[in-house]
């Protein structure tokens, strides 16, 4: 039996689906991390926020929309996973981190989508409404896209890509790929075209991590430093052959010489009072003197 487009359709969103539910629980780790230091300091929200409105919004205009089942299930579950994040953060985040992102969720997640949603209940009507939403789903989605920018130039300025985890942005690139397709089969321009840019960044991102983490390994290795040599020159045991200690020079074994008679040399006579004083402390100097030989 051939599949239809709607089939077909049903199978994307399944999968993107599938995907997008490993990258919303990407950030565990990290959130793993603070729940152990105890701290979020050193930490942002923004991301958390970010991903919470945009959830949001995807539910909203999957409810103005006929046969978007799909977008409300894992937008559903992001709005879960995130209000836990951001309520993570604010509980271990420092007194300024904390208004910050108070003021965030305030700004984005209560006056902004509170603001869209009385702006298309009661001035549009009908499709239209439908269609104002997906512009603005489409203009948000874009800019989330785009973010990643900041990362990608701070690879190529350090030449590291240790902010830039390659997992993360093979699942962001079939995240897109998935979703692509499902808005292309459902004739949605709203869920299709934002995933292209998505798709062209996540392959971005996957390219500079091949090529810099080449050059970094390859920089790691170059900083290795030299093995100590071993002396050439060294002792052999003519019954043995066995290498024992390095060979001495004339003058170094003068100078181990006289620097045995040096300490030899020096005495320190101490007399004892009758009291159980010390009365007097003598120390001779004697200069070693080496008997030349005539040759």
């Amino acid at each position: 039996m051939a599949f239809s487009a709607d089939h077909w359709a049903f199978a994307f969103g399944v999968l993107g689906n599938i995907v997008s539910f490993i990258v919303f629980l990407s950030p565990l780790p990290t959130f793993y991390t603070i729940y152990k230091k105890k701290t979020a300091e050193g930490y942002q929200s923004i991301p958390y926020v970010v991903a919470l409105f945009s959830s949001m919004l995807w539910i909203y205009y999957a409810f103005l929309k006929t046969n978007a089942t799909l977008l409300i299930t894992i937008n559903s579950f992001g709005v879960f996973i995130e209000t836990i994040y951001v309520s993570f953060y604010l509980f271990y985040a420092p007194k300024k981190s904390r208004v910050q992102t108070i003021k965030m969720l305030l700004l984005s997640v209560v006056g902004g989508f509170g603001a869209i949603v009385l702006v298309t209940q009661f001035l549009f009507k009908g499709a239209i409404r439908g269609q104002v939403a997906g512009w603005i789903c489409l203009v948000f989605a874009l800019c989330v896209f785009v973010a990643p920018l900041g990362i990608v130039r701070k690879v190529i300025k350090t030449k590291s890509v240790e902010y830039m985890p390659l997992l993360l942005s093979v699942f962001l690139t079939l995240s897109a790929v998935m979703w692509f397709f499902y808005g292309l089969l459902l004739r949605d321009i709203n869920i299709a075209a934002p995933n292209v840019l998505g798709f062209i960044f996540g392959i971005l991102q996957m390219v500079l991590y091949v090529i810099y983490s080449k050059k970094e390994k390859a920089i790691l290795k170059e900083q290795k430093l030299p093995e100590i040599q071993k002396p050439s020159v060294v002792v052999v045991d003519e019954n043995t052959n066995d290498k024992k200690f390095p060979e001495l020079t004339q003058e170094q074994i003068i100078d181990i010489v006289r620097l045995g008679l040096m300490v030899c040399s020096e005495k320190v006579h101490v007399a004892s009072c009758p009291h159980g004083t010390t009365c007097a402390a003598k120390v001779e100097n004697e200069e070693p003197k080496l008997q030349t030989v005539d040759a």
